[in-house]
């Protein structure tokens, strides 16, 4: 096979690849070259050829295959959250939040409009902006704060990684990661570097090697990490706060997805001495997807370069979603409504781990929507049982970063919505899966 790859450094032979696929000359599924004949090919050291396949592989454009080579990956290579369109079976890996919780927005819409606001006009709306920086205010040690409003979380950390980076910058992202935080590396050119989470949120030895590999950003979720639920401990965000302290002007992005939800209190990676950060909190997961709105607190360089990223396109959200925003979340019904779905989520996650453990299949709830659950066998080998069942499960292996992981064991479910009834059936399916997996359960001791 003849392609012109070029290059002397792994970054150059990264480009050209790139090069190759954006004109066409490489299409998904071709294979490129064995990393020893494209280190002869092009003169190189063979570790050159493999941190240029690597680049590639963290932007996702490429996928390794083990003994069956690197190929091009496809263009839909990075899997989406939501419902699994045409689907018949019960989805239980949407990541949603209930529908029935999210609140009525029908009487604030009645009396939010106000007067029209023109071009040249300030884009934050004034009661929205003094509620929110209470808000955010009360969680940060940096004092000199700045406000800014986008179109959402995604719409944030997409545009703050774009106002600090370019193509083949590296990101520190936990790993297991969000999936829209993986889709955003990989479609903004950036590399990213896993950094393992644990129990008590991103591990102190990962930051430091990101940091030591570096990364120009950080992306964080202080707590109700999703897949996994974890957040962070006090002790945990010291000691990362520590490591950090001798890079601040790494941008350190902190996406507080599950605010008013979270039963975890708010822990920070943000120094009050560290010079480039962001905390970013949606409305969501408590006020729905379809109010896409998010407050981004920021130092001021960070601010003012993030609002020169929103001038080309969207110069400002919508004042009348900011209105509505402010009119729902200072509504104490609604507020009340809030802390209740929170308590709600926690619930039927607490039930339904009990339900898992009682079959043999030891189970912990964090904080989220979502249940992180470990298995005894691969969890591509579970998911194919459950289908037979009549339910759709997302595997771990879909949130991995690491190059060339293991077969994940583990599912994430959304399960909060399920009645007992159903809530049965699946933890008994599960149970049942496992073992047609060759996998085994652990003795509960019950008869």
């Amino acid at each position: 096979m003849t392609l012109e790859i070029t290059g002397r450094s792994a970054a150059d032979i990264a480009a050209s690849v790139r090069a190759l696929i954006e004109r066409g000359a490489l299409n998904p599924g071709d294979p490129l070259p064995p990393v020893r004949n494209l280190a002869d090919d092009l003169g190189v050291n063979r570790n050159t050829a493999v941190a240029a396949y690597r680049q590639l592989t963290a932007a996702g454009l490429v996928v390794t295959r083990g003994r069956g080579g690197t190929h091009v990956a496809g263009r839909s290579s990075v899997a989406q959250e939501g419902f699994a369109a045409d689907n018949v079976l019960r989805d239980v890996a949407t990541g949603n939040p209930d529908p029935d919780l999210i609140p009525d927005p029908s009487r604030a819409l009645t009396g939010m409009a106000g007067r029209p606001v023109l071009y040249g006009e300030p884009v934050i709306d004034p009661g929205l902006e003094r509620w929110a920086r209470a808000w955010m205010g009360t969680d940060l040690a940096p004092s000199d704060l700045r406000l800014t409003i986008t179109s959402g979380a995604a719409d944030a950390v997409e545009r703050l990684l774009a106002q600090a980076l370019v193509r083949d910058d590296a990101v520190a992202l936990e790993d297991p990661c969000f999936l829209t935080s993986i889709h955003t590396v990989r479609v903004g050119g950036y590399r990213a570097v896993p950094v393992p989470v644990d129990d008590e949120g991103m591990t102190v030895d990962g930051l430091r090697s990101a940091l030591e590999h570096g990364v120009r950003a950080v992306v964080c979720t202080p707590r109700a990490q999703n897949p996994t639920g974890a957040s962070l401990s006090e002790r945990r965000a010291g000691e990362l706060r520590d490591v950090l302290r001798a890079h601040p002007y790494v941008l350190v992005i902190e996406d507080d997805h599950f605010s008013m939800l979270s039963r975890s209190p708010f822990r920070s990676l943000i120094g009050p001495d560290h010079r480039r950060w962001a905390l970013v909190r949606s409305v969501s997961k408590f006020l729905g997807p379809d109010m896409c709105l998010a407050v981004t607190a920021s130092d001021p360089e960070t601010a003012e370069r993030l609002a020169m990223r929103l001038t080309p396109g969207t110069t400002w959200v919508s004042h009348l979603l900011q209105r509505l925003t402010l009119a729902l979340v200072t509504d104490p019904e609604v507020a009340a409504a809030i802390a209740e779905a929170g308590a709600h989520y926690a619930r039927r996650n607490d039930a339904f781990a009990a339900r898992l453990t009682a079959l043999g299949v030891p189970a912990a709830a964090g904080d989220g929507l979502n249940l992180w659950v470990a298995l005894p066998t691969p969890a591509r080998d579970v998911s194919e049982q459950l289908m037979r069942r009549g339910w759709l499960v997302r595997a771990g292996d879909e949130f991995v970063l690491a190059d060339a992981p293991a077969a994940s064991r583990r599912l994430r479910l959304t399960v909060h919505d399920l009645g007992d009834a159903d809530a049965d059936r699946l933890a008994a399916d599960i149970a049942a899966a496992v073992r047609a997996a060759g996998g085994h359960l652990v003795p509960t001791g019950v008869e």
